[in-house]
């Protein structure tokens, strides 16, 4: 009876080691900066592929390439590798007001300025507090009459500094067509849509230099990416041929491609203007109602 008792325990052991033995690992899938965006998680880095560039890199995630190269110490935007880690600015801490915010930590840790009545104790507590050895015989300005022409004059002199210059680009129609797309930040669309024609011309909307010709950014197929300045970029998607190639300078009206339907399910144009990294709506800027 023993015996039999032994075996059936054994065999119900025997039974457990079966079922709940070692599992293998789960290896996460979809961990790349790209899917990781379309889950919509906020992904910190992008691990560089083949073909990519620092600006398609910085077109992709909606930031300013200066302040990708800047983060990274990147001094060659071209002198990136394969299987480079390139962080990606925090959303926690927008980069127009990080300056601002370190230029207000720095000036909060300065030594306190405090004023005294002249007197030779007065001279001994500005010792003190300035941590620098302060003259007996020098005696400040008190002067009841004296007028703040000075500060008035250094406001005078300081002159706002205005994006006149940078916005003052002559935009020109991409193609031409039936408007089938409109921009809206809401619904994540990022520029507009032209129908048109395979084969149709596509020309550069104003001058500057091309920055990305290819098609590795995934939805966008054979694209043209167009920097005008250092804060404008016109970006051109769908194309079926591409005209120029990186480093072209193109002129405004110039032919840059032939319109297609690559990675979309219709023969159109997807035209975007970036400002400063981040999608704009090109109804602000071209002449949508003209011919």
């Amino acid at each position: 009876m023993k015996k039999i008792l032994a075996a059936l325990i054994a065999a119900i052991l025997m039974a457990g080691c079966a079922s709940g033995g070692h599992r293998a690992p789960v290896q996460a899938s979809g961990t790349s900066a790209a899917r990781q965006q379309d889950a919509g998680e906020k992904p910190k880095v992008h691990v560089v592929q083949k073909g990519d560039t620092l600006y398609g890199i910085a077109f992709s995630y909606g930031v300013d390439q200066r302040e990708l190269a800047e983060l990274n110490g990147i001094k060659d935007p071209n002198q990136i590798r394969v299987g480079q880690q390139i962080r990606l600015p925090s959303e926690n801490v927008p980069a127009e007001k990080a300056p601002a915010e370190a230029a207000h930590a720095f000036v909060k840790d300065q030594p306190r300025v405090v004023k005294y009545a002249y007197s030779e104790a007065a001279v001994a507590k500005a010792e003190a507090v300035q941590g620098q050895p302060a003259k007996a015989d020098t005696k400040p300005e008190t002067r009841s009459d004296a007028k703040p022409e000075a500060k008035t004059d250094a406001k005078a002199e300081i002159k706002p500094v205005t994006p006149a210059a940078e916005d003052a680009i002559d935009w020109g129609m991409p193609a031409q067509g039936k408007l089938i797309g409109t921009f809206s930040e809401a619904e994540n669309r990022k520029g507009i849509d032209i129908a048109g024609k395979l084969g149709q011309p596509i020309y550069a909307s104003a001058a500057g230099k091309v920055v990305y010709s290819g098609s590795g950014l995934r939805g966008y197929g054979k694209l043209l990416i167009i920097k005008h300045n250092k804060t404008y970029l016109s970006a051109y998607a769908h194309n079926d041929k591409l005209l120029v190639k990186e480093g072209d300078t193109v002129k405004k009206g110039q032919k840059i491609a032939e319109m297609g339907k690559s990675d979309s399910d219709r023969v159109e144009l997807h035209f975007e203007v970036r400002r400063l990294g981040k999608p704009v709506d090109p109804a602000n800027y071209l002449p949508l109602d003209k011919p």
